[in-house]
């Protein structure tokens, strides 16, 4: 697995940021494959996810984490948590904020988190698309003073604008070191875990208010259908805390299901190369993201952080 080049440089870069910033679309950008869930809505990314980009010359290990926000339940503490303890653990951390919005108490709520810091932060200002260029100066302005930072570097993760200056910067930082991935690994979270976000983004997208926030995800079964090898049968729970949340989910006569299916499907067959039965089922278990028990059944585990 080590690389024969000596001067090859390896590293671990946690992306922070309030929510909604674009963490998930800059990993998949870079990535070049769907391996976080994206949404409009805030408190997308729950767990920390690894997306390794690997060069001639280095890989770059990528850490996903959940938006920084004051918790409210224990679910939100598992997440703050994740987000902090990566910070010890890596060789850069990119503050990633959207220059459409102005730095805010949850941006000065990081900063004070990074300070006595010694790992180099870069400030990464996404969404430039979006803006004039001289209300992103003085934009960039507003953060210089609150935060000695290594590097400014503005760019839009949707339209790639300035990603590859990025990408050549953090290189530049990073120690050299051993390929710690196989050159052909994207992610390190097994296939379930990707499976299960997928879905969990189909409902993101289809539903409003409450829903998105109360639902888990968990992949009953992944296994080849005994009738035709060449589909995989993927039996899933879908989640919930109330049983009014369950009758939103399921639709009238399914039918909010049944869209969820056929959309979350086509992902999954184009993330395992083959065609897909997808099964789903919708559970409620109530009050489950302030149950420790149930946040640990359902992949929130605080001793894998």
């Amino acid at each position: 697995m080590q690389q024969e080049n000596q001067n090859y440089k390896s590293g671990f870069i946690s992306i922070i940021g309030r929510p909604n910033v674009g963490k998930s679309t800059f990993l998949n950008r870079v990535i070049g494959q769907k391996i976080a869930i994206m949404s409009d809505k805030p408190q997308t990314t729950r767990n920390k996810i690894q997306g390794v980009l690997t060069r001639t010359n280095s890989q770059m290990v990528f850490i996903d984490t959940p938006g920084i926000h004051k918790p409210k339940h224990k679910l939100g503490e598992f997440m703050f948590k994740v987000t902090k303890n990566t910070l010890r653990e890596v060789d850069i951390v990119m503050l990633m904020v959207n220059a459409e919005q102005e730095l805010g108490k949850g941006d000065e709520f990081i900063l004070e988190m990074l300070e006595g810091n010694s790992t180099p932060v870069f400030l990464v200002v996404n969404k430039i698309d979006k803006v004039h260029p001289d209300e992103l100066a003085k934009f960039i302005n507003s953060f210089k003073d609150k935060y000695p930072f290594k590097e400014i570097i503005p760019i839009s993760a949707l339209e790639g604008n300035n990603v590859e200056n990025l990408l050549a910067t953090i290189e530049s930082y990073l120690p050299e070191g051993p390929q710690y991935y196989p050159a052909d690994q994207v992610t390190d979270h097994p296939e379930r875990f990707i499976i299960s976000e997928l879905i969990r983004e189909k409902i993101l997208h289809l539903t409003r208010e409450e829903i998105p926030h109360s639902i888990a995800v968990v992949i009953d079964k992944i296994k080849r259908d005994e009738e035709n090898e060449d589909k995989i049968r993927v039996q899933a729970t879908i989640m919930v805390e109330r049983d009014s949340q369950k009758g939103i989910v399921i639709g009238k006569q399914g039918s909010l299901l049944k869209q969820v299916g056929t959309q979350a499907r086509k992902d999954i067959e184009m993330l395992l190369g083959s065609k897909v039965y997808l099964e789903l089922w919708v559970k409620v278990q109530k009050d489950w993201r302030n149950k420790q028990t149930q946040l640990r059944d359902f992949g929130y585990r605080e001793d894998e952080y």
